[in-house]
């Protein structure tokens, strides 16, 4: 090691370990998956289909329980003492471990991130939209949703109340953004993912509907179904559109229901994904009540 690197690795305060490479040149090719973090057309243009971030320590482990395969991860010195018994999982064998000081991660990210905590992964291939529906019982579709954070959280209740998978529109964000997958907790991760193309939007919701999938289109409109008086059928997608513009209308065409949420009167709307989280609660609690988890009862 050179001398730069020993002091690296005297910081993290636990001393060298080993398997780990300690870097300072923030150059290092070694690197270059984890440059221009803030940029989004950057970073689609980079990751392709080839691969994907994580943030955090939990998103990182649900990275690793997800199948999807590691190709490095990158962490600030302070992090490294906590990452220690990860490294242990057979999943993480042959995973190179760097870790670089604050200066360097700063350069290499392109912003500021406070003793980060990064992984990058193989992407695996998506089903088509017929092969979710044939093995899936509820499903939820997204048209346009253009907020990472929604996506997100909408994938973290999904997986919360029993949704096994996920239909997006050609123009929805690219589930697999840093932030979506760390606004999950990984669960995005765990959740098949089919993208309709556009020759096949919205009539993909017509796939839905010949595979014996009732659509429920949620809107706010006061002639739309209440959600509490729609009874629950074998198979239900639930399709949301992006916050403000809601669902196109050839959207709502094709669904089967619109149904609406009864809120109170002095509140004007529900964010689209806590909308979300209501339906799948409501549509999932006879099939799911069994398989809450107690309070304090861990989830892994």
């Amino acid at each position: 090691m050179t001398k730069d690197q020993v002091a690296a690795a005297l910081s993290n305060g636990i001393g060298r370990v080993e398997g780990v490479t300690y870097i300072v040149d923030p150059a290092d090719p070694r690197l270059d998956d984890y440059r221009e973090l803030n940029s989004i057309a950057v970073r689609a243009e980079m990751e392709t289909d080839e691969y994907f971030m994580g943030e955090g320590y939990v998103p990182i482990d649900r990275m690793l329980d997800s199948g999807h395969r590691m190709r490095s991860v990158l962490l600030h010195p302070k992090r490294l003492k906590r990452f220690v018994p990860t490294m242990s999982r057979p999943e993480m064998a042959g995973v190179p471990v760097y870790v670089a000081e604050q200066a360097v991660l700063t350069e290499v990210v392109g912003f500021n991130m406070y003793r980060c905590c990064l992984a990058s992964a193989f992407r695996a291939p998506m089903p088509t939209v017929a092969e979710l529906a044939s093995t899936c019982r509820r499903l939820v579709v997204l048209e346009a949703l253009n907020d990472d954070q929604n996506v997100g959280a909408i994938a973290r209740a999904s997986r919360a109340f029993g949704i096994d998978g996920m239909v997006i529109s050609p123009t929805c964000n690219d589930p697999y953004q840093r932030r979506t997958v760390r606004v999950s907790m990984g669960e995005i991760l765990h959740i098949p993912v089919a993208r309709a193309g556009a020759e096949d939007w919205p009539s993909a919701l017509h796939t839905l509907r010949d595979a014996g999938f009732e659509t429920w289109a949620l809107t706010p409109d006061v002639d739309a179904v209440d959600l509490w008086d729609m009874n629950v059928p074998d198979r239900v997608a639930v399709v949301l559109g992006a916050e403000g513009h809601g669902l196109e209308a050839e959207t709502m065409d094709a669904s089967t229901h619109r149904v609406r949420i009864s809120i109170s009167a002095n509140v004007d709307s529900l964010n689209v994904g806590h909308a979300a989280a209501v339906t799948f609660a409501v549509i999932g609690r006879p099939a799911t009540r069994a398989n809450y988890r107690q309070p304090h009862e861990s989830s892994r």
